[in-house]
């Protein structure tokens, strides 16, 4: 045996908001400089209550966006800069395959892949339409979603104007709506209703009431409905009537591509993260805009100056030669998202494991031991980590079905508590978010809008060595494995030799631990067995030629 060592433009497609400009990298490094000629010392220091959004976008390869309280990171967005999301991007597509046993339709908006529609998000206005039926779009009588089949409403080769709902996310291709709807800062448009309305997050009755008013006096967008956002909540009717007017003029943009262009056509393009961000979380509680490229922050603040001029001044161009979010201390809690576990202050934890099927999340009680009644410790942690949990929920972009194990509570009503905790912390998602209550066994299960990859999937690759398993196996249990494959293959009689190619730690098994093994066999076969170190094999790799 041997062994060896923001303006509204026409272009090709129509696009709401430009894209970000090119990013300059030949600036001086004069500490912060504040837009409008601001003295450079005008970053306030770090201090309580402070809510900042923070704008990343200096490295090539990716944008990164993030919102600060008090020193903790409450949001965080990430966008490869190489991979262009589709989400929101309204397209003129063609028909290319009808599947009625799923009840879907395949679309050629004109991407790598072709797109998913089933029939639940399909308009019967198509029934038998030439063109696109936008005189039908608001007319509720052919908008409700009664029980027709997709070979009903379709043809091959039909043109249909579509938004992706969803991203490519693996081998999939996007999902589609034609139910199209354009987000303004307060409003939003929507195909498939006639009428105006308020957002159901807001539930204040007299808010409501007079929100509904505002939008009821609103002159009608053709083919569309009005709906009030949960940003527009304290916002007059001004500001309203101005978004309203954006949104109008990005519409009709769309109309007259959509009427005049062959298919597949992307005829709205969203906006970049960066502006997508602000126009969906900035609020006048967010004191200041940070954004680490001056021709970024001045389109930023151009962009602002048209939806809310009052604000435009808190966006702020930073220039240090400490990287932003370094300044914040938040770069490592941002690498924090990518952990398994969770510690919590009282000495708990939860451990996060995200499978093809479900994330799961598990509480512990970990070191916390104040509290003598074993009911109370679990109530309070249970209270500390439903909070976590729904902060992780955002921060991961965790999507899809989740399952929450808390620890078990007696008491019927210390886990309507946490439920509770749950509902509270839940309201402060966007993503649609439903849950159950929590069963006997102390788990509550959910279901979070999934509308793109986790970021453990955008940026992260499967393992080489456990192939996403989270485990490898032993080094004695694949030297065992190969015992087994050189013992049926120095049976065959035309096998006169065996060459096993391994790493380190399986040769030193062969080697030391099964070396008796290996003369047994040699012994026994009457052949020759060669164990050859291969640089970069893991335990789990090995080869075995027979020759």
């Amino acid at each position: 045996m041997d062994t060896a060592t923001a303006d509204v433009t026409l272009r090709p497609f129509f696009c709401g908001v430009t894209s970000m400009p090119e990013r300059r990298r030949d600036a001086p490094s004069r500490g912060v400089i504040v837009l409008d000629g601001v003295a450079n010392d005008d970053l306030h220091e770090p201090r309580c209550a402070v809510k900042r959004l923070l704008v990343n976008v200096l490295e090539q390869d990716e944008c990164r966006v993030a919102i600060i309280e008090d020193g903790a990171l409450l949001e965080y967005y990430l966008e490869d800069t190489g991979e262009r999301s589709l989400l929101g991007n309204i397209y003129l597509g063609r028909v290319v395959n009808i599947e009625p046993g799923i009840q879907a339709a395949f679309i050629d908006i004109g991407e790598s892949k072709s797109a998913f529609i089933h029939v639940s998000d399909l308009m019967p206005a198509y029934a038998g339409a030439n063109g696109i039926p936008f005189e039908k779009f608001a007319d509720r009588s052919t908008n409700g979603r009664e029980k027709m089949l997709i070979q009903d409403i379709l043809r091959k080769g039909q043109t249909v104007l579509v938004q992706v709902s969803k991203d490519s996310i693996g081998h999939k291709g996007p999902t589609v709506t034609s139910y199209v709807s354009l987000p303004g800062r307060y409003l939003v448009l929507l195909t498939g209703m006639s009428r105006s309305g308020v957002s159901k997050k807001i539930d204040e009755p007299k808010q409501r009431e007079r929100l509904r008013k505002i939008a009821d006096s609103f002159p009608p967008v053709e083919y569309m409905g009005v709906i009030v956002r949960t940003a527009g909540a304290n916002q007059v009717k001004k500001d309203l009537d101005r978004d309203l007017r954006y949104l109008q003029q990005v519409w009709h943009g769309i109309v007259d591509n959509a009427g005049s262009e062959k298919s597949p056509l992307l005829v709205y393009q969203e906006s970049d993260l960066v502006i997508r961000t602000i126009r969906d979380l900035f609020d006048p509680e967010v004191e200041e805009i940070l954004v680490d490229s001056e021709e970024v922050a001045l389109h930023v603040k151009d962009f602002l100056r048209s939806l809310m001029p009052r604000y435009a001044s808190r966006v702020k161009y930073y220039q240090s030669t400490t990287p932003l979010f370094y300044r914040f201390n938040i770069e490592k809690e941002i690498d924090n998202i990518y952990d398994r576990k969770v510690p919590l202050a009282s000495g708990g934890s939860l451990v996060i494991d995200e499978t093809e099927a479900l994330v799961a999340i598990d509480v512990n009680s970990g070191k916390y031991r104040k509290e003598k009644d074993l009911e109370k410790t679990a109530v309070l942690i249970n209270c500390e980590a439903a909070v976590e949990i729904a902060r992780q929920l955002r921060l991961r972009d965790l999507g899809g079905v989740v399952i929450c194990d808390f620890i078990d509570m007696v008491e019927a009503k210390n886990r309507r508590a946490v439920e509770r905790v749950v509902r509270e912390q839940i309201k402060k998602d966007r993503s649609k978010t439903w849950f159950s209550r929590m069963s006997r066994f102390g788990i509550i299960e959910m279901t979070r809008q999934r509308l793109r990859p986790s970021k453990d999937r955008v940026s992260r690759e499967v393992c080489p060595c456990c192939s996403g398993r989270g485990t490898i196996r032993s080094a004695r249990s694949s030297a065992t494995g190969i015992l087994r494959q050189l013992k049926r293959g120095l049976g065959d009689r035309r096998n006169q030799e065996a060459v096993v190619l391994v790493g380190d730690e399986v040769l030193d098994v062969l080697v030391n631990q099964m070396r008796d093994e290996l003369s047994k066999l040699e012994h026994r076969s009457g052949k020759k067995v060669v164990i050859r170190r291969e640089n970069g094999y893991g335990t789990e790799q090995h080869s075995v030629q027979f020759r």
